[in-house]
């Protein structure tokens, strides 16, 4: 079953950082009281000092005029190759902010916003999370492969994984 660990602000915003800046691209969900909800991926361009999320976002898009009426959000992280999850769920903010554009500007943002930074279409997107949740290995992916092959041949579980509330 593996071990939880729920986690304080200080290790918590070190584990949201470690899982979101590694994986970079997270799967965006809005319109949450739709089934289906609406998803998309987002590449993360930063997760900031008090833990909120930055994107890049066109402010003609669809996520904008949807978080514009409802700006509920839930971000799904997902690096199989190093068994490390993460959900956050949180509320989203547009937000058009020259010095905040600088400093996290990239040149792969200009693939969307051709004028680059003073494109009229770029937005930032702040997600402020109220839950996050991670899912991880406690001794990395070979010692947990291990485990798994051997209890699979001995009919034990035996799982290295850990899991847990993020408190930020």
């Amino acid at each position: 079953m593996g071990e939880t660990k729920d986690l304080d602000h200080k290790e918590g915003l070190k584990k949201l950082k470690a899982i979101a800046e590694d994986t970079n691209t997270c799967m965006m969900c809005t319109n949450l009281e739709k089934i289906p909800f609406e998803t998309r991926p987002m590449a993360t361009q930063e997760v900031d000092e008090d833990g909120n999320i930055w994107f890049f976002s066109a402010l003609d898009s669809y996520k904008n005029k949807e978080i514009l009426a409802d700006n509920r959000v839930q971000l799904i992280y997902s690096q199989p190759s190093k068994t490390h999850y993460l959900t956050v769920y949180g509320h989203a903010k547009i937000i058009k902010d020259r010095e905040k554009t600088d400093e996290l500007w990239n040149i792969f943002a200009k693939t969307w916003f051709q004028e680059g930074k003073d494109d009229p279409k770029l937005t930032l997107l702040k997600i402020v999370p109220e839950r996050v949740h991670y899912w991880d290995t406690q001794h990395g992916k070979f010692v947990t492969l291990f485990k798994i092959a051997l209890g699979a041949i001995t009919g034990k579980t035996m799982d290295g994984g850990v899991q847990g509330d993020i408190r930020l």
